[in-house]
């Protein structure tokens, strides 16, 4: 009877630590969400005036380039398996390239 009690045991408390990671995980996720729907105003104000001299293509291509090589990063980084944070990174990267693809239309096609 002895074997039986001590192998079940409650689960373990949530720390602070534990609890602050879980917290900093779901504010990541709900921010980095919220930024790819932020890009939207953007792409219909472009697709809308057809001009798009008041936004930087550099700064576009750069912010593209980080998403990308941060979702990459993620997932060398967590044994080439895609988690969470990799694929936020990677749709906010695809959201980067719709602006750029955009940009590029409207000065050079």
């Amino acid at each position: 009877m002895q074997a039986l009690t001590t192998a079940i045991q409650p689960a373990a408390p949530v720390t602070q630590r534990r609890l602050r990671t879980m917290l900093l995980a779901w504010a990541f996720t709900g921010f980095n969400s919220l930024r790819i729907v932020a890009y939207l105003p953007t792409l219909l104000s472009i697709q809308n005036s057809g001009q798009s001299d008041q936004h930087s293509l550099l700064t576009w291509l750069t912010f593209l380039g980080a998403n990308a090589t941060m979702a990459l990063w993620l997932v060398e980084q967590n044994a080439h398996r895609i988690n969470r944070a990799a694929f936020i990174n990677a749709v906010n990267a695809l959201m980067c390239t719709a602006i750029c693809v955009l940009i590029v239309q409207t000065r050079w096609f």
